[in-house]
């Protein structure tokens, strides 16, 4: 069972990346995933979340009207499309398991979350 995450890279403020949450050994569409990131010295942060059970979507209020989740079931992949960039979301970005629709609407991962590697979105002129 893993997750990987791609994407990340270097984007000038006001610019765009799509992050993408891979599953390898298990089905994604019956697993809700969440999107966390951190900058070194602080706390991981909750990003976004996609529930499971009807396809909600939760969202930070940093990144609303933003970022939006997708789903792609035949490439067992969820999608993080992150528009209008700016140097506060320069992190770490990971995503992982939730365990269940309350936790996801938190945007935590609950106590047994599966987590991809980190990938780093750097924004900057």
């Amino acid at each position: 069972v893993q997750l990987q995450a791609s994407g990340g890279g270097l984007v000038q403020p006001g610019g765009y990346l799509r992050l993408s949450c891979a599953a390898h050994g298990f089905t994604l569409p019956y697993w809700n995933i969440g999107w966390f990131r951190q900058v070194p010295g602080k706390e991981r942060e909750g990003v976004s979340c996609l529930n499971t059970n009807n396809d909600s979507t939760y969202y930070a209020d940093s990144v609303k009207g933003r970022f939006t989740l997708s789903r792609d079931n035949a490439k067992n992949t969820v999608y993080l499309q992150m528009n209008n960039l700016n140097s506060e979301d320069t992190a770490v970005y990971y995503c992982a398991t939730v365990d269940s629709r309350f936790h996801c609407s938190r945007l935590e991962t609950g106590s047994s979350p599966v987590w991809g590697q980190g990938t780093q979105v750097t924004v900057s002129s």
